[in-house]
């Protein structure tokens, strides 16, 4: 099949997809809410998002309008590289936003619908969440497409700007975005529910806006860009080793890519609304999950199609197999470890009763043996994809990993929707029976977010590891002999990268906290009438004081991301960019899966007791549960998953910048 015709008919798909979009947003702002309380309460949260938003992206707009000028400049990469990296950072920016309109619009809708049921709440929700996930595939796939046809005749080399583009926002949206909610969400508890003794979710807490606008920006715009980023990077790295594998001429491998692309955005389409159909016996949870079945399903078999159709075989199919099973594989191992319903978390629930230093311990070993499963299946995946389709295989494993990369967000993003109408639901006191169906919502968003938090993981070592392999190809590397002082100096320093970085995160958090802690208390001591909800709290403030701070934080991160490997190229060339690319994501991907899964078993542990469990609320177990969750809320929402988009983009910084590394 033709290339051109190819590119042409993904772009038309993506186009559908856009258009998919603009037709659930349409139909969710037809649906008006008559309680006036929780209008008001849902518009708190829409202008705090939007507020951090306009603020983020002026700071972001600097940032790229200073690289646009240095990638323009630089001989070996030129005005071209320039543009990409443009039109990939303003695509990253354009799906975060849409995804927080999105979510922000919607909360209130679910808090809504939850006056009618289960159903209709998760209906809407779901609806939500799929306004980013199809909006990052479809503007992902729509970009890359579209360049390969401007530049991919004799200049395919460019179009690596849009994957950095997209990776150096992700970075700050994700590093931002968990700093914001994460100061919030710190701040509220530990004063809020600790301290004073109030629900979560009260409005006599002044920090309570700004812990649900987190939700926002963290787990929806945040989330969006770090997935957008993989995505494009799996594929970007798909459609050039194609053409070392197979040869320069030979376009059959990005037709195969494309293909894959457009078949998985397809299917997550067609499993987004059996998910609004399906009636499932087993909930939200299960209805969920079979979405997730049904497009990896039909994925596989488009896959083998079209391997059988354009290589007269399945050598290329394999692969793709290997990374959509793996990383449904890594989803519920995840699962395992961080759902109330398993051993591990209601061990940890057990250990409470004896203190905070056992929910600690306890906590932190699950997550350590959270890395087993998931290391396993990757290196499955990646031996599968490199013995039956060598180096161009380790890309479509990646590519088929994130190939249901629509329907996995959209199930991610439900999940934060789904909290803020638990919130919105809590302060505008709705009945107890709507509360409870609320709560379950949120419930099963938070096994969901967990999941995906593990699946976004995996997706991001094969996509390290595609760029890894791209980059050795652009610097003509052969062999990266680890006896090599070099390569010895950029392993050991990319390990110690990944654990610097997660301490500049943690600390950024803990600053924050410290800062918005000191807030409420001054609100509770000196704004007379909040305990007894006669006085409004000032919500702004704290909601400013998560702003400045994510935006003032998140600088020094993504800065060493982007200067280690062009330092160590400069200094060192470019086989010790290998060590650094190899200790950075080996450190990398492990500390991010522990991270991520003690922080997410701590928080079900909490949510286990507050269920009955271990003496309830307001046990000593449940003190020691919250202890436990304040502590891995940075673990699970910053510096876990700011772990993934730090090995990838400094795995793409490598490539682009690659030509000023080769001696």
């Amino acid at each position: 099949m033709d290339i051109q015709t190819v590119s042409y008919l993904l772009i038309g798909i993506a186009a559908v997809t856009l258009l998919v979009v603009i037709a659930f947003y349409l139909s969710l702002s037809k649906k008006k809410v008559d309680n006036q309380r929780m209008v008001e309460i849902a518009g708190y949260i829409y202008k705090g998002s939007m507020a951090y938003l306009k603020r983020q992206y002026m700071v972001l707009s600097v940032f790229i309008v200073l690289m646009f000028a240095v990638l323009a400049f630089i001989p070996q990469l030129g005005i071209n590289t320039a543009i990409c990296f443009v039109v990939g950072a303003l695509f990253s920016l354009v799906a975060g936003f849409i995804g927080m309109k999105g979510a922000t619009k919607t909360n209130v809708l679910t808090a809504d619908a939850a006056q009618h049921g289960i159903r209709p709440a998760l209906n809407v929700a779901f609806t939500g969440g799929s306004l980013l996930g199809l909006s990052v595939v479809g503007l992902g796939a729509l970009g890359l497409a579209s360049l390969f046809l401007i530049y991919g005749g004799q200049e395919i080399n460019v179009i690596t700007g849009f994957s950095l583009g997209a990776s150096s926002i992700a970075l700050f949206c994700r590093v931002g975005g968990g700093i914001y909610t994460k100061a919030a969400d710190v701040g509220a508890d530990l004063v809020g529910k600790i301290e004073a003794g109030i629900p979560e979710d009260d409005p006599r807490n002044p920090a309570v806006i700004a812990d649900n606008v987190g939700d926002n920006v963290g787990d929806t715009a945040g989330m969006g860009a770090d997935l957008f980023e993989s995505y494009v990077g799996a594929i970007l790295s798909a459609m050039l080793l194609s053409l070392y594998a197979l040869g320069t001429t030979d376009m059959t491998g990005i037709a195969y890519t494309f293909l894959i692309v457009g078949i998985g955005i397809l299917a997550s389409i067609i499993a987004v609304f059996s998910v609004k159909l399906i009636r499932s016996k087993g909930g939200a949870h299960s209805t969920l999950k079979i979405g997730t079945y049904v497009s990896a399903l039909i994925t596989i078999v488009g896959a083998a199609i079209c391997s059988q159709f354009l290589f007269d075989g399945l050598q290329y199919f394999w692969p793709i197999l290997g990374g959509i099973i793996s990383g449904i594989i890594i989803g519920q191992a995840t699962e395992y470890y961080t759902s109330d319903d398993h051993k591990p978390v209601r061990e940890i629930a057990r250990q409470a009763e004896t203190g905070d230093a056992t929910t600690i311990i306890s906590g932190l070993s699950t997550g350590f043996k959270s890395t087993v499963i998931p290391i396993i299946f990757i290196c499955a995946a990646v031996y599968i994809a490199f013995s039956t389709a060598g180096i161009f295989g380790v890309a479509l494993a990646a590519v088929g990993m994130l190939s249901t990369l629509g329907l996995t967000i959209s199930v991610d993003a439900y999940g934060p929707i789904a909290d803020n109408a638990g919130g919105i639901a809590e302060m505008a006191k709705l009945p107890a029976e709507t509360r409870k169906i609320t709560d379950h919502l949120d419930a099963v968003g938070n096994t969901t977010a967990a999941i995906a938090k593990g699946f976004s993981i995996g997706s991001a070592a094969l996509t390290a590891l595609a760029l890894f392999t791209t980059f050795s190809q652009a610097a003509n590397i052969q062999v990266a002999d680890i006896l090599s002082t070099d390569v010895m100096i950029g392993i050991l320093i990319g390990g110690m990268l990944a654990f610097w970085f997660a301490a500049l995160t943690l600390d950024a958090v803990s600053r924050a906290a410290n800062k918005m802690i000191q807030e409420v208390r001054r609100q509770f001591r000196e704004i007379v009438g909040i305990m007894e909800g006669t006085a409004t709290p000032d919500y702004e403030k704290c909601v400013d004081i998560s702003t400045s701070a994510a935006l003032k934080e998140m600088v020094m991160p993504g800065l060493l991301a982007i200067i280690a490997p062009i330092a160590m190229g400069l200094l060192l060339g470019a086989e010790a960019v290998a060590g650094l690319l190899m200790g950075a994501t080996l450190c990398g991907v492990l500390l991010a899966i522990m991270m991520s899964n003690s922080g997410g078993a701590w928080d079900n542990a909490k949510k286990y007791i507050e269920k009955g469990n271990h003496g309830g609320k307001g046990s000593d177990a449940h003190k020691a549960s919250v202890t436990g969750d304040t502590v891995g809320d940075p673990f699970k929402d910053t510096s876990g998953p700011s772990m993934n988009i730090l090995i990838k983009l400094m795995s793409i910084v490598a490539v682009v910048f690659a030509p000023l590394f080769i001696l």
